[in-house]
Order: structure tokens, then C-alpha cells, then sequence
């Protein structure tokens, strides 16, 4: 058994659109004001704030602050569990998380119910202070109860519910395939069967628009109605973006995971790649990092082997017909040929295949599932 995360679209009522806004400011306050206090500690007296005292500092505030009370509890101490949570991360080197941020208002916003604070029944969910059911435009049957569920408003007004369930992923049937991939901006990704995904450039297709939109709310005044108007319109068309990429990712992962039994992938730095202000860009519009996620996950899910090669492996100067070595190879140059065995190489499909070539001999030699090859 393992936990999945359901999204649903949620549609509220005036009424449950007022208590959720009251929850998200509630649970933003309670998070800022906590953290603002444990940053004070600490710089004054260089202690660390515990979650047991937090909690009971929740208690003085919500005497201090009476409307805290119009929302659930559970709320305001899931609150207090994510940002213990959060620091955890931070404190610990592995991770190399950031220290924890002041949330805003004009950011995503989110709570999260345990099941002290929600009741499921029939497909149909309730949430504490409010006796309507939540208007849930449902895609698909839950597996079983959720054991918690998290409510968010985005920055283009939808809302969402994300139920977290336990289900027993399915392993598909074992596969004779074997595949390497090399991710790039020319193509998403190149398969070592000479595959090539091409780009759909989301951001690109879309950016004139954006543009537009972005001049119009720069000339807005701010705090004015106007100047929301525009915010919104700017968020919306974001969002599409993102939706458009994520929708064109999880179905090149999902065809990719079913059709190979091990698939091998470069591990790459893409936080320092982004530093490259030229191409900065177009590394984000491509999502290496979503692809490289969902590959990782579904293929777990689905009884497949996902390897990591190491990103200082030379695949692309490499021929992997003599494995003969050029020394410099520029990202203008996607062919050359090969002064070892004259062979013409395209430089994506040569770099599939040898990260192909290298994932297989490190599983050989003992790496298991999404492991690293040298």
C-alpha cells in the first residue's frame, strides 16, 4: 500500500468561498505570526522555538485574536505541523531546503484537514464550520476515505481539493524494452531508439499574450479595481501555461513508463543550469525537472526501473558506436562525425544511447531502481 494524492476542481458556494477565505487568512496569519516570532527568538537568544511551545503560543493568540475562532482548529495546528515540518527540512544538510518564507496574500493559498476537521461519506465530503457539501467535480472514484485533504485557491481564482488516499499500485506486465533518454530544448527528450518528442514551447506559444497582458496591469493603478482585474487576467493565462505543460508531461511520462521495463535518464543540475541567462528560459518552459519527477514516481508505481546516470558522463562527445572522445563540442554543433570509426552522429540520439549504455551497467552492477551510475 502506498499514499496518492487525488486533485479534484471545487466549485463553492458564496457561503463556503467566505469560510474559506477566512480559513486561508486565518492559517496565513497563524504561520507568519509564528514564524516572525521564532526568527525574533532566535536572533535575540539564539534558541530554537519547540513545536509544543508553539502550540501553546497558538492558544495565547487566539485569545488575543477572537476571529481566529471562526475557523476550525485542526486548521491553525495543521499549520503549526507544516512549518515544524518546513524547518525540519531546513535544518537538515541532505535536503538543502531554504529557510521557511512569509506566506502573501496574493499567492496561492491552502489548509490542510485531517480527519478531525472534514467527514467523507459516499463520495461526498463536509468540512467543519459548514454543513453544505463541497460542489466536487469529480473525475474519477476514490479509492477509499481520505486521511486528509488539502483545499487551495491559486492565483487564478480556481479552486482545488487534493484528497490523500492509500491504493495499491498495479505493476504492469515486465516489458522486453530498454531505454535512454537525454532531455534537451530543440526536443523535450530523445530516445536512444532515435525517437525525438519535439517541443511544444508553451511559454512561447502564448508569450505575445502574456506580454500584452503584463503592459496593461504595469499601467494600472495600484490598489485599484482595475489593477486587480488585470492581476487576474495575467494569472489566468499563466495557469493555462503551466496546465499545458503538465497535461503534454504526464502523457510523454506515461507512454515512456508503459512501453520500457527500465529506462535511463541523465541526472542533471538543472538549478544551476538556469543561471545561464540565455538559456534560462527555455529550460523552464521545457520542465526537465516535472518530467524527470514523473518518470520517478510512475515508474515505481508501475513495477519499472528508473536510472539516474551521472551528469558529468560525456555522452554527447562520445561515440557510442568506437566510444572514441572529441574534446570540445559546442551546443551549436548537433552533428559531427567520428575520427574513430567515421561514423556521422547526431549528437541528442548518440547522447540517449550512451546514457542508455551507462544506466545498464550500473544496474548491472548493483544499482536497483532510481539509483545514480557513474
Amino acid at each position: 500500500m502506498t499514499k496518492r494524492a487525488y486533485k479534484e476542481r471545487l466549485y463553492p458556494t458564496p457561503e463556503q468561498a467566505v469560510l474559506l477565505a477566512k480559513s486561508f487568512g486565518s492559517a496565513r496569519f497563524v504561520w507568519n505570526n509564528t514564524l516572525a516570532y521564532r526568527t525574533e527568538v532566535y536572533q535575540q537568544r539564539e534558541e530554537s522555538v519547540s513545536h509544543s511551545a508553539a502550540e501553546r503560543r497558538l492558544v495565547a493568540l487566539k485569545a488575543e485574536y477572537p476571529w481566529l475562532k471562526d475557523v476550525s482548529s485542526v486548521i491553525l495546528q495543521q499549520t503549526l505541523r507544516d512549518q515544524k515540518a518546513a524547518l525540519d527540512n531546513f535544518l537538515n544538510p541532505k535536503l538543502k531546503a531554504r529557510y521557511p518564507r512569509f506566506k502573501r496574500k496574493d499567492r496561492r493559498q491552502s489548509i490542510r484537514l485531517t480527519k478531525a476537521a472534514f467527514r467523507y461519506r459516499h463520495g461526498e465530503i463536509t468540512i467543519a464550520k459548514s454543513s453544505e457539501l463541497l460542489p466536487i467535480r469529480w473525475s474519477r472514484p476514490l479509492p477509499c476515505a481520505p486521511s486528509s485533504i488539502t483545499l487551495s485557491r491559486d492565483r487564478a481564482g480556481r479552486y482545488f481539493i487534493s484528497c490523500l488516499c492509500e491504493f495499491s499500485p498495479e505493476a504492469l506486465s515486465v516489458s522486453p524494452k530498454t531505454v535512454g533518454i537525454d532531455l534537451g530544448l530543440t526536443d523535450l527528450f530523445i530516445t536512444s531508439r532515435g525517437e525525438k518528442s519535439g517541443n511544444p514551447r508553451h511559454l512561447k506559444r502564448y508569450e505575445a499574450r502574456l506580454v500584452y497582458r503584463q503592459r496593461r496591469l504595469a499601467k494600472k493603478q495600484k490598489g485599484s479595481k482595475n489593477r486587480a482585474k488585470a492581476t487576474q487576467q495575467v494569472a489566468r493565462l499563466h495557469a493555462k501555461i503551466a496546465d499545458c505543460r503538465r497535461d503534454a508531461i504526464h502523457k510523454a511520462t506515461r507512454t515512456l513508463v508503459n512501453e520500457n521495463q527500465v529506462l535511463c535518464v541523465e541526472s542533471l543540475n538543472i538549478t544551476g543550469m538556469v543561471k545561464n541567462r540565455h538559456l534560462a528560459k527555455a529550460i523552464s518552459d521545457a520542465g526537465w525537472g516535472e518530467f524527470v519527477r514523473q518518470l520517478e514516481y510512475k515508474a515505481d508505481w508501475a513495477g519499472r526501473q528508473l536510472v539516474k546516470v551521472s551528469q558529468w558522463l560525456p555522452s554527447s562527445k562520445t561515440c557510442h558506436h568506437c566510444s572514441h572522445r572529441v574534446d570540445k563540442l559546442p551546443l551549436s554543433q548537433r552533428h559531427w562525425h567520428c575520427d574513430g570509426c567515421g561514423h556521422a552522429i547526431d549528437r541528442d540520439i548518440n547522447a540517449a544511447r550512451n546514457i542508455r549504455t551507462a544506466g545498464l551497467a550500473g544496474l548491472a552492477c548493483g544499482a536497483t531502481g532510481a539509483g545514480t551510475a557513474a
